[in-house]
């Protein structure tokens, strides 16, 4: 059999709808499999993944993939995941633990710099430097200062999981799959249960690395447009040295139940308010084996027509009961080896759930019976359809998603091609379809109706539960230490200090030399610039990108909310919602929504908030994102004019509908990302645009979609008076402008189609209104029922007297990667923490993230100055965060977003001259600016202002020490 650098070619697919070519390659030596995926993607991306089933809720498999990332035998420094994130262009650097699988993947547009991160990623995985320290820090260890003091639990991934685990939205979800899987590695967590992570032994984590990081455990993977044979040689250069092993990975299937079964747990909550119980309610079922790709794309459909559109029959079922406030669950689980569904809702009384379950199958069954409406039907597949041809992947790189699709065949035996060849399967459900109504109807009877693997699973709040579980952990740590003799507590201390030692001890310089790093030499000297024409239609503004959009165009209608009254600003992204979601004068909102779902791509609402050069106001815009094949710009258009110019407005129970899963959303939001709410908090210090996106995404929107809640059922009229003005003030073409991308020779046809519509608007000059904004508290604690804290301290460092340089985006990365990394991180064990600076209002921002201390954070945020100025920057360390800094410049987008990019840029009078010359000063960086940036942050210290959102008791014992320093604010 002919080999090319130790690997044989199983099998070779053209992927027409990627253009991609594909090749399945095996390792003779040690069994390892491969695809790569041939493709003009300059953005190239590599993983390896390892089958790691875990046996229990230790944690082991998310404590390994931190840990092997800590040194290894190529590259014998603390940690070279982050020496890589201070100097590497790469546009993807992480890991993932799943319930079944450990992923590596990199990305990166620059060739040299992806062969790097191969290598790093390589030799770290197979030769890690796994020791009782790196074991202790990243995972668990007892934090003992002093021989008199207590015991204290530490570890990243201990106060990682205390977060999670704290999140009640993300313990339903793991809860609800584990009721399906009791007798499985997927009913147990996989990332690790705090109150079991402390039961895991150096030794346990040692063997569980070389039973599974093996070759014939692993499959490779490689996407973009590097050279394919190379691709081989890299890889067999780590594989050549192993022998085959039989490490029993494989993940069976779950035995299936003879009846449904119920299960109830508890959440964190704080007192509600109206003292009415809110808990959370799912059902739950096992569907089929993941591998089949017909079956796989049909159960996405059946999803979205199920639960995707506002006005899908069960998700309008549910949220029309009035039994709870938004939906719960994670709709459809397919990343594992069996499908899974959950659904249900939250906001419910707990003591609904038969009412809620006798729902839900009596929608199913009324589905199959009556039929599904072919609308729906088409509504679904069109939108599945569009989805897997644009490839849209966001903020990702789109190799590293078509990796992650493949694993869900692979990682089982299957075809790692299936569901990325989507054409086949597709046509299949089509030509099916075509052939008569049913599909849906058999599936819903299969699968949800005769499927007695079901589960239902109640979530009760418990006001009492975060001080039973510090309460538990303080009892533990008592018992440990009472189990010790002096002597073991003697080598305790010495141990949290030798652990604290090292982690202090800088690593050497030849250590640091062995990372492989590009040079200056390696940059592009000039910015990327995105297309951008600027003309008017209709006297309305009209910005053009011309780019290749692969037949979509993408259209933005922007609405300025400087023309409404203060007090109408909270509404916005409400209103927003309203037009798409409560339908016209000629539709209702199932017609409507219908309607988009089968012409579009999908239209949504967002706001659009930022600090503008030259302008105090800043820019602060509604837009309505939407997006089409352009064969059906006109249906767009035409579903657009409709919506602007007829919507109702005055169905009060839709609004409050839809006022309910805001607010349900916003205080789901609070634990997963409580340092974006403490950053939103912060900034509303510092300029009318900030003010504006925390009184529309913050804290203070939160409150207003609390109290709005009440005014609806008290005082209708008058929020029916305020959308109606909203309405009146925001739509017109004074107050509007045109974001389009597509290609050029497009451009005339599209503005035929977009003409009516802008005619048919009021021709009405908008005059901006002034906005009078009031600050928060200065220094604020936020109590939710949380185990972990969001610490922040912000400042103007403009009003504070410093100049903008671009250095400042390389020495505030630096300050993210180095300082707060090892204070923060390392030391601190929070899970991460982040420095921002934005230069167009300089405002500058620390916050942390799942972070088990407060003062000792905010210590480190105010020690940041000194470390600048102390801080032995040698031409290597700068020339690594230079080119971290041009790398997050210079990262790639999709189409749409270049366009949006482009819009916002215009916005805040970003020119191209000035990002070039921002770019200049990043390449031009030198230690001097970083020491006179040192000077200006030293004054944030005094100047700073303090937000944190956490843990009653944290805060309290900080209240307690420093009495009226932090105002107490209750969230949730």
């Amino acid at each position: 059999m002919h080999l090319i650098h130790g690997f044989h070619m199983e099998r070779e697919q053209e992927i027409d709808e990627l253009k991609t070519r594909a090749r399945l390659y095996r390792h003779a030596r040690t069994g390892a499999a491969l695809l790569s995926l041939i493709t003009e993607d300059e953005n190239k991306v590599f993983g390896i993944t390892f089958r790691t089933p875990p046996a229990d809720a230790t944690g082991v498999a998310h404590i390994l993939e931190h840990s092997v990332l800590c040194g290894s035998r190529k590259y014998p420094v603390k940690e070279p995941f982050v020496e890589l994130l201070k100097g590497s262009l790469n546009t993807f650097l992480n890991a993932f633990t799943y319930p079944d699988k450990t992923c590596y993947p990199v990305a990166s547009q620059n060739l040299k710099d992806f062969y790097n991160l191969i290598d790093v990623y390589l030799d770290a995985v197979f030769y890690p430097r796994l020791t009782p320290h790196v074991f202790q820090q990243e995972g668990w260890h007892f934090e003992a200062t002093d021989p008199d003091r207590p015991l204290k639990f530490k570890g990243v991934v201990y106060n990682e999981m205390k977060g999670a685990y704290s999140s009640p939205d993300q313990v339903l979800m793991e809860k609800s799959r584990q009721s399906l899987f009791p007798d499985h590695p997927y009913g147990v967590d996989s990332g690790g249960n705090p109150r079991h992570i402390p039961e895991l032994t150096f030794e346990r984590f040692k063997a569980f690395h070389e039973r599974y990081y093996h070759p014939s455990n692993a499959r490779l993977y490689f996407y973009g447009d590097d050279d394919p044979d190379e691709r081989l040689r890299l890889a067999n250069d780590y594989l050549k040295d192993f022998d085959a092993i039989h490490p029993d990975s494989e993940i069976p299937p779950q035995p299936r139940f003879a009846a449904p079964r119920r299960a109830v747990h508890s959440f964190m909550v704080g007192e509600d308010p109206d003292g009415a119980p809110r808990g959370m309610v799912t059902l739950n079922w096992l569907l089929s084996e993941t591998t089949d790709a017909r079956t796989n794309f049909a159960l996405q459909i059946l999803e979205y027509l199920l639960l995707g559109m506002p006005a899908s029959p069960l998700r309008k079922a549910l949220i029309d009961s009035g039994l709870g406030e938004d939906l719960a669950g994670e709709g459809l689980g397919r990343e594992l080896r069996e499908i899974y569904f959950s659904t249900g809702l939250k906001g419910i009384d707990p003591t609904e759930a038969d009412r809620l379950e006798t729902l839900v199958m009596e929608t199913l069954s009324t589905l199959v019976s009556k039929g599904i409406d072919p609308l729906t039907v088409e509504a679904a597949v069109n939108t599945i359809e569009f989805r897997l041809r644009e490839n849209n992947s966001g903020h990702y790189p789109r190799g590293l998603l078509l990796m992650l699709r493949s694993l869900t065949t692979w990682l089982y035996g299957g075809d790692p091609l299936a569901l990325l060849a989507f054409e086949k399967p597709l046509s299949a459900i089509r030509t099916r379809l075509a052939s008569g109504p049913g599909l849906f109807e058999e599936m819903i009877r299969e699968f949800f109706l005769r499927n007695r693997h079901r589960t239902t699973l109640v979530f009760r709040p418990d006001p009492a539960l975060r001080a039973a579980l510090a309460a538990e952990e303080t009892e533990r740590l008592d018992r440990a230490r009472s189990r010790m003799d002096p002597g073991e507590i003697r080598d305790l201390v010495e141990n949290t200090r030798t652990l604290k030692r090292l982690q202090e001890t800088p690593d050497p310089p030849e250590a640091l030399a062995t990372i492989p790093v590009l040079g200056l030499d390696d940059l592009d000297r000039k910015n990327k610039v995105l297309p951008m024409t600027r003309l008017r239609l209709e006297g309305i503004p009209l910005l053009f990108h011309d780019l290749f959009t692969n037949g979509i165009v993408y259209l933005d209608l922007g609405f300025n909310l400087h023309v409404l009254p203060q007090r109408l600003l909270p509404y916005a992204p409400l209103f927003g919602r309203a037009l798409l979601e409560m339908g016209t004068q000629k539709e209702d909102f199932v017609a409507l929504t219908q309607r988009i779902s089968r012409k579009t791509g999908g239209i949504t609402a967002r706001t659009f908030t930022a600090p503008a050069r030259d302008d105090p106001r800043g820019a602060a815009w509604l837009f309505l994102r939407a997006k089409a094949m352009q064969h059906r710009t006109a249906d767009l258009v035409s579903i657009l004019k409709d919506v602007l110019l007829s919507a109702r407005l005055d169905d009060r129970e839709r609004f409050r509908q839809i006022l309910l899963e805001a607010k349900a959303r916003a205080e789901e939001r609070l634990v997963p990302s409580g340092h974006q709410l403490v950053a939103l908090r912060l900034r509303a210090h510092f300029g009318e645009a900030h003010w504006a996106a925390e009184q529309m995404g913050g804290v203070s929107h939160l409150f207003f979609l609390r109290e709005l809640v009440r005014t609806v059922e008290d005082r209708w009229k008058e929020v029916l008076s305020d959308l109606e003005e909203i309405r009146r003030r925001l739509v017109t073409r004074g107050a509007m402008m045109v974001n389009v991308t597509l290609p050029e020779a497009d451009l005339s046809e599209f503005e035929a189609r977009c003409q009516p519509l802008l005619e048919a608007l009021p021709d009405e000059t908008a005059a901006e209104i002034p906005w009078d904004g009031v600050a928060p508290a200065r220094c604020e604690g936020m109590t939710l029922p949380s185990q972990v804290n969001y610490v922040g301290k912000g400042a103007d460092l403009y009003a504070l007297g410093y100049r903008f340089h671009g250095s400042a985006r390389v020495i505030t990365r630096y300050l993210r990667n180095a300082w707060l990394w090892d204070q923060v991180r390392v030391r601190g064990g929070a899970y991460g923490a982040f420095c921002l600076f934005d230069r167009h209002s300089g405002v500058i921002t620390f916050v942390s993230y799942r972070d088990p201390n407060l003062m000792d954070t905010l210590r480190a945020f105010d020690r940041a100055a000194a470390f600048l100025e102390e801080a032995p920057l040698g031409r290597e360390e700068i020339t690594k965060a230079v080119i971290g800094a041009i790398g997050d410049l210079d990262a790639p987008m999709l189409p749409d977003a270049k366009g949006f990019a482009s819009l916002a840029r215009y916005l805040c009078g970003d020119t191209d001259s000035a990002r070039q010359r921002m770019r200049e000063e990043i390449l031009a960086a030198r230690d001097s600016h970083f020491r006179e940036f040192a000077d200006v942050l030293a004054r944030v210290k005094d100047a700073g202002i303090v937000k944190v959102l956490g843990s009653p008791a944290a805060i309290q014992a900080v209240s307690a020490d420093r009495p009226g320093w932090l105002e107490t604010l209750r969230v949730l």
